[in-house]
């Protein structure tokens, strides 16, 4: 139905120009918008280098990678360079895509990429005209037309959330910029508040539990809000309170260093989109909720530390959700600590499937077993923990939190509870897992899996990865880890004794990069054999960052190229 709509949008009475141009809303990257003038194309984490030819003709190595393509964020790149060649690249790559697709044929014609497109081609119009023939400028408009009416006919059929955001702002921008298309802003802008009332809480909060989705759909809200403002146009009252009820939320889910939580198949968000977006949406700092879209925020000094404290995704808000409950990263100041593997979509199916399971996470695993499961679809969660009881508790002297979740008790009878202390100043994280057997039934439960292993306990462990910049080494005759960051801070990491402390390989999934970077995990291994066991460990600082590089030293990774 897509191609139908789309090949008779093809036959429509096209735009002939611009009414206004909103400014480009996004700032790319010089460093990527010379790479793709290099021939080396990096999109969702695949690299094809050396190519001269159009982008059109590249066999794509998988969807992700011609999403990506036929989205055109990449535009925000070429746009970056700003000179004559990158200039002149980008204006023959929309026309190779007009030429080649704007019939209605390809994979680009659904309504999230169609909107995504055509925000970047108003938004970048200047940009793409500058210079061009007149046939050429005569296709660019009717291609804009084209696009235009076939949102307006299929955003409907997108899927709630950021696709249908995408779609509905994309069907915003080109009715209050396309000379002939103002009849669709009043019904998009009516849809978009809709949208909002159905998909964020009350809490500011999505289904997926996303906290990049999160981002993008709030990205999405405040482009659209400036764009019907600076047309002198009222959003919808839904739409501006869905903004007002988001941004807390997000303030509460960055770290220290500005990056989001790594969680359900998010990663750290774009370097500055955070920024922009919250200044963008005029929201006033009004401080953090308590528990943001189902997550803790414990933060004392420069350490932050965000907690999964909820059930995961169900239905199809879980295709991309990880069994993460009662994990947990940390960050001190500009420096990653404690982290989540991530999320390895990008990377194929057995890296998408090893980075959503339990042992992939800061968190207690029972068996090598992880907390929800994947249905026989390989994508929706299942068996996931319905109840995650939590207490959160400030003192003068350190924030609490106890938290507990039941997705081992119809397989094991055990329900883990964890509690965790930061120390006011920062320097000191402290805590316990527990796992214990509720009632009878969950003591019957666990007495058949002891039966199962012949009485030598249930094996679990305690996991905790570690960012790849911390290097991580045994201490106090293998009692204890040092970690050092790259600041010159250090940290310890100490137990009970209760269990075995290791230091074993790990991985940190990240998109945008060609391979899994290597890392390592503290892991404390032991047996419940008991109806309750409990292990404490901390974390203290034991070296500060130096005051003359704080917060100014940057890492050099960060401002390579991301083909190294």
């Amino acid at each position: 139905m897509n191609r139908f709509h789309a090949k008779r949008a093809a036959r429509a009475r096209p735009a002939t120009g611009f009414v206004s141009a909103p400014e480009p809303r996004t700032i790319g990257q010089v460093a990527k918008g010379r790479q793709l003038l290099a021939g080396n194309v990096l999109l969702a984490g695949y690299l094809v280098e050396n190519y001269d030819g159009t982008f059109w003709d590249i066999a794509a190595p998988a969807p992700a990678f011609d999403n990506a393509l036929h989205g055109f964020a990449w535009l925000d790149d070429l746009a970056a360079v700003g000179d004559l060649r990158a200039r002149l690249k980008a204006q023959a790559e929309v026309q190779n895509w007009i030429g080649r697709y704007g019939g209605g044929k390809g994979s680009g014609w659904t309504p999230d990429l169609t909107g995504r497109r055509v925000i970047r081609w108003i938004s970048h119009a200047l940009f793409l005209t500058r210079g061009i023939e007149s046939p050429q400028s005569e296709a660019f408009y009717r291609s804009l037309g084209q696009q235009t009416i076939f949102l307006s006919r299929r955003w409907k059929q997108t899927t709630p959330g950021l696709p249908r955001i995408e779609a509905l702002t994309g069907l915003i921008y080109a009715g209050l910029s396309l000379i002939g298309m103002e009849r669709h802003v009043g019904p998009a802008a009516d849809a978009l508040g809709a949208a909002c009332e159905a998909q964020i809480n009350s809490s500011g909060g999505i289904p997926t539990r996303n906290p990049e989705e999160l981002l993008e759909v709030f990205t999405m809200l405040t482009w659209a809000l400036m764009a019907l403002e600076e047309t002198d146009r009222e959003p919808h009252a839904a739409h501006r309170a869905a903004i007002a009820r988001i941004a807390p939320t997000l303030r509460a889910l960055r770290h220290a260093d500005g990056g989001l939580a790594r969680f359900h198949g998010g990663g750290r968000g774009q370097d500055g989109r955070l920024d922009q977006a919250l200044a963008n949406s005029g929201v006033k700092r009004t401080g953090f909720n308590d528990r943001a879209m189902g997550y803790h925020r414990l933060h004392g000094g420069r350490t932050s530390i965000i907690v999964d404290t909820a059930p995961p995704p169900t239905g199809d808000a879980s295709l991309a959700a990880h069994a993460s409950t009662l994990a947990f990263e940390l960050t001190s100041g500009r420096r990653p600590v404690i982290v989540n593997c991530g999320a390895g979509d990008s990377f194929g199916e057995s890296w998408n499937r090893a980075g959503r399971a339990t042992p992939s996470h800061s968190v207690l695993g029972i068996d090598g077993v992880s907390s929800a499961l994947l249905a026989e679809d390989g994508a929706h969660l299942v068996s996931a923990p319905k109840s995650t009881p939590t207490e959160f508790r400030e003192t003068s002297k350190a924030v609490h939190l106890e938290a507990a979740h039941d997705g081992y008790v119809s397989r094991f009878g055990l329900t883990h509870a964890r509690q965790l202390e930061l120390t006011r100043d920062g320097r000191r994280f402290n805590g316990t897992d527990l796992l214990t057997t509720l009632n009878d039934a969950c003591k019957l439960r666990f007495d058949r899996a002891l039966d199962r292993i012949s009485l030598q306990g249930v094996p679990y462990h305690i996991r905790f990865h570690l960012h790849p910049d911390v290097d991580a080494a045994l201490d106090m005759g293998g009692t204890a880890v040092s970690l050092a960051l790259k600041s010159g801070e250090i940290w310890v990491f100490r137990h009970d004794g209760v269990a075995e402390l290791d230091i074993e390989p790990s991985v940190y999934l990240e998109r945008g990069r060609l391979q899994p970077r290597a890392t390592k995990q503290i892991v404390l291994s032991s047996r419940a054999i008991a109806y309750a066991s409990r292990i404490q460990w901390s974390l203290s600082k034991a070296r500060d960052t130096p005051v003359s590089v704080r917060d100014i030293e940057h890492d050099l990774a960060e401002t390579t190229s991301e083909l190294t």
